[in-house]
């Protein structure tokens, strides 16, 4: 569906269902350099199962109008106008990477638009190295192999996807390579330059569930304590073996987590 948040034209996956405003909302939130294909299994698996669910293309992505935002508290803001746009009051938000610090901080600023809040392959602070931000800048498709390559454990490698046949790193390659140019290098410099988390994660009220994966080399399992430790009401599960590619290299696992969160 196409709505307009912000004044720009934006896409949301509804998980093959027309959100209902009477069933409770889940949010579906992107990493750097992704769209909304990413949560594939688990927004369509929420849409058939009793939610109305909203799976936007962040600006300046996918099939959304507009430039991609520079910053984490700019998509915060942005998430709590699509829930306005769409008419919704409260919604359980579920953020990967980026899109999971842009999660956080819309949980801790506005508390009372959030039900629960999933925050998969999560780091306060998320710094990138000089190396890939380098890259991002004057090399994208250099910068997309060290991300591709960094998002899976070696599994990733063997066939393992869950649908027999696919590449899981072929997939998450042409994902990166269908958005736009200069998109990759701002939402990098997002994701290092946001220095928010600690004070968002206080302002937090609602239950939260952390994901991480066990050979995550992006957000490695040490970091996802670090978080865990500012949230006190969080619960913690990792996934093994996985990387930061959790919705693709662990779906089913992944949407177990979520289903046991959501209905717990």
């Amino acid at each position: 569906m196409e709505l307009q948040v912000s004044g720009h034209s934006t896409y949301i996956y509804t998980g093959g269902k027309t959100p209902d405003p009477a069933l409770p909302a889940v949010v579906f939130i992107h990493g750097a350099q992704q769209d909304h294909s990413c949560w594939g299994l688990q927004s369509r698996w929420f849409a058939h199962h009793g939610h109305a669910v909203l799976a936007p293309d962040l600006p300046g992505h996918g099939r959304s109008a507009g430039h991609a935002l520079a910053s984490v508290d700019a998509i915060a803001d942005w998430i709590i106008a699509l829930l306005d746009a769409k008419g919704v009051r409260k919604a359980m938000l579920v953020g990967h990477s980026m899109g999971a610090l842009a999660a956080l901080d819309a949980a801790g600023r506005h508390a009372d638009r959030v039900s629960r809040l999933v925050l998969i392959g999560a780091s306060v602070p998320m710094a990138v190295s000089d190396a890939l931000l380098e890259a991002a800048a004057n090399d994208e498709p250099a910068a997309m192999a060290m991300v591709n390559g960094w998002s899976h454990s070696q599994r990733g490698l063997l066939g393992a996807s869950a649908v027999p046949g696919m590449w899981i790193y072929g997939i998450n390659r042409r994902l990166m390579e269908r958005q736009q140019p200069g998109t990759m290098v701002n939402d990098l410099r997002a994701c290092h330059s946001y220095l928010a988390g600690a004070t968002a994660a206080a302002g937090v009220k609602c239950p939260v569930l952390l994901v991480a994966g066990s050979r995550d080399q992006m957000t490695p399992t040490r970091n996802t304590k670090t978080l865990a430790s500012l949230l006190p009401q969080a619960k913690v599960v990792t996934l093994h073996p996985a990387g930061h590619a959790m919705m693709s290299e662990q779906p089913d696992a992944l949407l177990d987590a979520l289903v046991s969160f959501s209905y717990g």
